[in-house]
């Protein structure tokens, strides 16, 4: 695995984030306010049982069993991410986001009784059992996440896993797929074949979502320069784009025996035009939910085929669709804590996992240059030293690439960019090796 940094090394971002969380860290131990404690368990889950979910015990089903157990321990959960996120913010202390397309987190319902208390797993056993319920059954109605189908998604989850249990403030940012993952089934002739497994077909109890929670994510369009005198680098306009609404939904990350609990925020996509009443009413039915259909089509499935020109374009929209909102969610954060934009690279640690977020890093010129009109050297200075990138195989198929007419129709003000980053960067290779034009046709 090779390792790429732009402008710091990720050794240096360990010691700011925990010199700051030393100086909150006596908060962590504070026990107040947490709603499930030893010997509370039945009673939390028969509360959720008869006043959440409307159901008698001897009348419950197993699912209803594991869903008032889930939303008791997640209640737990949501109260420790609250404080967890009021100790952050009152301390202002620095956050690590960590940017990828996959994460394979398992099954949450044992991993949280396991996490929250020392014998809250036993106790859970024990008072399903006095209600006639076995754990086991009970925890297999949980479906696995479809985040995920790798490596890759593994290792992002761990990591979010350990920065809980070692008390690193962190977010996780990713998609919130309908279809993440598979399920392979064998047909009468022998053969093979996947067939798509909808984990969201039942309540997720796991996830948080808010309707206010919504970033607008724009494609298309076309680019106007605001000033001649700013000069190439300055800010532009990007006009008469298709936007669409990126919607968040949470899942936390509990670390393990202690009261830090961080999130993954997911984005689901929604159409900002509303259900076209008049084209229904035409006969045009397809016509009345186009605009739905293809928001949700960037949240439908992880890794769509593309192998045609239609499945590329939507992979490198996904991409955008969630580095995007993330980035903005990001920035929302950071200004509404009272910060300003020049200390960004003191509070915000981005990691990009793998080639698939890296069009983050002209999104975020894009919102510093255009949306707050900050110049391009300053822009660039916070942009490298905010991102992370870890690149997992150099494998020429691994690493992907765009043709350049797709990548200016969608995203023409990120094109600009990225031929003045490269500029500069040629510009450099040339002070640095006057001359050299073997090196600059290598790089």
């Amino acid at each position: 695995m090779v390792r790429i940094v732009i402008g710091r090394r990720r050794q240096d971002y360990a010691p700011i984030i925990t010199r700051n969380m030393n100086s909150i860290e006596p908060q962590f131990t504070n026990r107040r306010n947490v709603a499930l404690q030893p010997g509370t368990l039945q009673a939390a889950l028969l509360d959720r049982l008869t006043r959440t979910l409307g159901k008698n015990l001897d009348s419950a089903t197993t699912r209803d069993i594991y869903d008032a157990l889930s939303l008791a321990v997640r209640e737990e959960l949501t109260l420790r991410w609250l404080a967890t996120q009021r100790r952050v913010a009152n301390a202002h202390v620095k956050r690590v986001c960590y940017f990828s397309v996959e994460y394979l987190p398992g099954r949450s319902l044992i991993n949280a009784l396991s996490s929250l208390e020392d014998n809250l797993l036993q106790e859970a056993r024990a008072s399903l059992r006095d209600m006639g319920h076995d754990l086991d059954e009970v925890a297999a109605e949980e479906v696995d996440p479809g985040l995920g189908n790798g490596g890759l998604g593994r290792l992002a989850a761990c990591y979010l896993d350990s920065l809980a249990t070692l008390h690193y403030p962190a977010v996780g940012y990713g998609i919130r797929y309908d279809y993440g993952i598979f399920t392979q089934v064998v047909g009468g002739d022998g053969g093979q074949r996947e067939v798509a497994s909808s984990w969201l077909r039942l309540r997720n109890v796991w996830e948080m979502s808010s309707g206010n929670m919504r970033f607008t994510v724009r494609f298309g369009g076309r680019v106007e320069t605001e000033s001649a005198a700013e000069g190439e680098t300055g800010p532009c306009s990007w006009v008469d784009t298709n936007d669409i609404y990126a919607v968040g939904f949470d899942q936390l990350i509990p670390g393990n025996r202690g009261p830090t609990v961080n999130h993954l925020r997911l984005w689901s996509g929604r159409a900002i035009t509303p259900f076209r009443i008049d084209a229904f009413n035409a006969g045009d039915y397809a016509g009345a939910v186009r605009e739905q259909v293809e928001a949700k089509n960037l949240s439908r499935v992880l890794y769509p085929d593309d192998s045609t020109p239609q499945g590329k374009e939507l992979r490198l929209k996904q991409q955008y669709f969630f580095v995007s909102a993330s980035l903005q969610d990001i920035l929302a954060t950071h200004l509404s804590e009272g910060r300003s934009l020049t200390s960004i690279p003191d509070s915000i640690a981005i990691q990009l996992n793998d080639t698939h977020p890296t069009v983050a890093i002209p999104e975020l010129m894009r919102l510093l240059i255009d949306e707050n009109e900050m110049s391009w050297s300053d822009s660039w200075d916070i942009t490298t030293r905010v991102f992370s990138y870890t690149n997992h195989t150099l494998l020429p198929e691994a690493l992907e690439t765009w043709p350049v007419a797709m990548f200016e129709r969608l995203l023409p003000r990120h094109l600009q960019i990225i031929y003045l980053i490269n500029r500069d960067f040629l510009q450099a290779v040339e002070a640095r090796y006057p001359g050299d034009q073997v090196l600059r046709r290598h790089l």
